[in-house]
């Protein structure tokens, strides 16, 4: 009897992987989630928690600009956010940086946007591995290892390799957007209309592309699409399939601070 079991468990422990692994893709709910899900369970557990999201598999064919406004708008809202670096350079291209204030903000955002569908595209986030420039200076130690990377850049270049120049580009990369600071916009009062099933936006930034307010309004339940004002900077008009659904889209974006200067006023349309 002895050969037949040994045969069994050999089976049985095939058959429990799979099932296992189909496990694990029906719990992530979609093919998207469980894609970004696998990607990052191969490197999550060896990277400790971090104030810095890396986040890829992002559409390469944005405009810098413009993806940094739309990842501004899009992670803000799980706490306040101090650099968002992404650069045109091919080695970055699809990648990004979102540096929080705080290591609770950037966890909740890893967790709730994993797999999240961003212009098409789930989602690949994960701590980074080193703390950002922005996060040094808050803990005051960016002066010694600013300190530490002129000594070895000129280590470097004494003994004639070629690493000063990949450091140089490092410290561009980590340096590119400056820390924001908040600024505190008085609310202005908006005229009380009846529920609508169309929202009026107002106090955006005259440079606000249509991409970013879609990003933070597709979230919602119900939503159809966002219109621009052509020659009017600062407002737009944002489409619900019920007033209901436009009412909760409107209390949970209400004063959000789409850019650290601009907090939106939110309104049913007339």
């Amino acid at each position: 009897h002895f050969i037949p079991q040994k045969k069994k468990k050999k089976k049985d422990a095939r058959t429990h992987t799979h099932t296992a692994h189909t496990q694990f893709y029906i719990i992530m709910g979609d093919t998207g989630t469980a894609t970004a899900a696998a990607a990052t369970s191969t490197f999550a557990h060896d990277i400790q928690p971090n104030h810095t999201i890396y986040v890829r598999n992002l559409k390469e064919k944005l405009k810098v600009d413009e993806l940094k406004k739309a990842l501004y708008a899009l992670f803000s809202q799980f706490g306040p956010i101090l650099e968002v670096v992404a650069l045109k350079t091919f080695k970055m291209r699809g990648q990004a940086f979102v540096v929080f204030k705080d290591i609770g903000s950037a966890t909740k955002a890893l967790r709730d946007l994993q797999g999240f569908m961003f212009f098409g595209r789930p989602l690949i986030i994960n701590y980074a591995k080193s703390k950002s420039d922005a996060i040094l200076k808050l803990e005051g130690t960016y002066e010694e290892l600013r300190n530490q990377r002129i000594a070895k850049r000129r280590q470097e270049q004494a003994e004639g390799t070629d690493a000063a120049p990949k450091l140089k580009k490092k410290q561009r990369m980590d340096q590119e957007v400056a820390a924001s600071a908040t600024v505190v916009v008085p609310v202005v009062e908006v005229e009380q209309v009846p529920p609508s099933n169309r929202l009026f936006v107002q106090n955006l930034p005259e440079e606000c592309p249509e991409l970013a307010l879609s990003v933070l309004f597709q979230r919602f339940p119900g939503y159809k699409e966002v219109r621009m004002v052509p020659g009017k900077k600062g407002i737009a008009f944002v489409e619900f399939s019920t007033d209901v659904e436009a009412g909760v889209a409107m209390t949970g974006l209400q004063l959000f601070k789409i850019t650290p200067e601009h907090m939106m006023q939110i309104s049913y349309a007339k």
